[in-house]
């Protein structure tokens, strides 16, 4: 059985997080929806909306949740991975 890969340093979480916020971006302008728009309907600031849109803040998974809700869409989550 092998070991599972270590954790993210911080310079991959950056990255990774940076991302995500790529992504973000790229759903709400497919929506159609401003920052302010898409934070309204989320109940959260736009600035820390923008935020997390950039790469410099990290979510609660509550927000990434009404984010989801606002935008209409699913976010990724992990796979169910069956038991060996």
């Amino acid at each position: 059985m092998s070991l599972p890969d270590p954790p993210p340093d911080n310079a991959q979480l950056l990255a990774r997080r940076a991302d995500f916020g790529e992504r973000l971006r790229a759903a709400r302008q497919t929506a159609g929806l401003t920052q302010e728009e898409l934070a309204e309907r989320a109940g959260i600031d736009r600035p820390a909306y923008s935020e997390i849109e950039r790469g410099l803040r990290d979510a609660r998974l509550s927000t990434l949740l009404r984010i989801e809700s606002a935008l209409g869409a699913r976010l990724s989550m992990l796979p169910l991975c069956e038991a060996k």
